[in-house]
């Protein structure tokens, strides 16, 4: 089953049935931009984009979804949502106080953007919090395997769209591997930032349903096109 819809995703989460989704990965706005200094200047060459997209303007509040992912999560259910420093503590008063465990995962990008001007750390890891009660689905076999932790590259080459360019676009072996810790075949899995589709292709190619929304027509259009030629 896939079922992607474009549109405000607060409104469409209202359509979805209680108790029926099994992991909710998303990655929503960081609300970064507002720390955006602007375009870096590098020499010899075509100036780095620092800006965000115009959607990461628009304030992301956590407490806004406490209520209906707690409706729609069946009680074995995850939770895996990426977010950033200046965001992460509203996602733990949000909904520490809703779930048994609130953790949190790291990604560490093996090819991060440069800092040219060596004026600071790269920006070479992303955090996705995770929440859950007991009982929840979850498959490691080993201690070696559960690490709060994975290394890959940012998307390159054929994975990367072109057009439409997304700058948060997350690579597919990433999401894979958290959908493979946090659901099983056949499960439901819901993403109300959709973007550019990939946890709808990670998701799909692992045999799972996917629920998508994304209020962006061009991201929207980009993903329904990716999803659906995923086998």
């Amino acid at each position: 089953m896939i079922d992607l819809y474009n549109g405000d995703c607060l409104e469409f989460i209202k359509t979805i049935e209680s108790n029926s989704v099994d992991l909710i990965l998303t990655d929503p706005p960081y609300n970064i931009a507002q720390y955006s200094t602007g375009n870096i200047p590098l020499p010899g060459r075509t100036e780095l984009n620092n800006d965000i997209g115009s959607w990461d303007e628009k304030t992301i509040e956590p407490i806004s979804f406490v209520d209906e992912f707690k409706r729609i999560l069946k009680p074995t259910g995850n939770i895996f949502v990426f977010t950033s420093y200046n965001l992460i503590g509203k996602w733990h008063e949000a909904f520490d106080p809703e779930y048994d465990t609130f953790q949190y995962f790291i990604w560490h990008k093996t090819n991060p953007t440069p800092k040219i001007y060596k004026n600071g750390f790269l920006n070479s890891c992303e955090l996705i919090v995770c929440m859950w009660d007991k009982g929840h689905t979850w498959n490691f076999s080993t201690q070696n395997e559960m690490h709060n932790f994975f290394e890959s590259p940012i998307c390159m080459g054929k994975e990367r769209l072109k057009s439409p360019k997304h700058p948060a676009q997350k690579p597919v072996k990433l999401l894979s591997h958290l959908i493979k810790i946090a659901s099983n075949e056949n499960d439901v899995v819901f993403d109300p930032f959709m973007g550019v589709g990939s946890t709808g292709v990670a998701a799909k190619s692992l045999n799972r349903s996917f629920i998508g929304c994304e209020i962006d027509s061009q991201y929207f259009a980009a993903a329904q096109q990716r999803i659906n030629e995923t086998k």
